[in-house]
């Protein structure tokens, strides 16, 4: 797949879309729940001060995730 990222090294307020979620499946449903699932537009809106979490807009709901559950989260940039 053309240039696809993990979410935790997106930039700020850079959109981007989901393209694959690379964990278990517990943690993989845990995701699911947030709304995080292939095709969804997530928006990174700031990150806290040592970098472990980041907000992002899913949905148009602000959640926080961890940098350790966002980097496997893979991503592809928004055209």
């Amino acid at each position: 797949m053309k240039n696809t990222i993990s979410l935790d090294t997106v930039d700020i307020n850079k959109p981007v879309i989901v393209t694959d979620i690379l964990c278990d499946n517990h943690s993989k449903r845990r995701f699911f729940d947030l709304g995080i699932i292939k095709g969804t537009l997530i928006t990174s809106l700031f990150r806290s001060p040592f970098s472990d979490l980041t907000a992002y807009e899913i949905n148009n709901t602000v959640i926080a995730v961890r940098k350790e559950g966002a980097s496997l989260i893979i991503v592809i940039n928004k055209l």
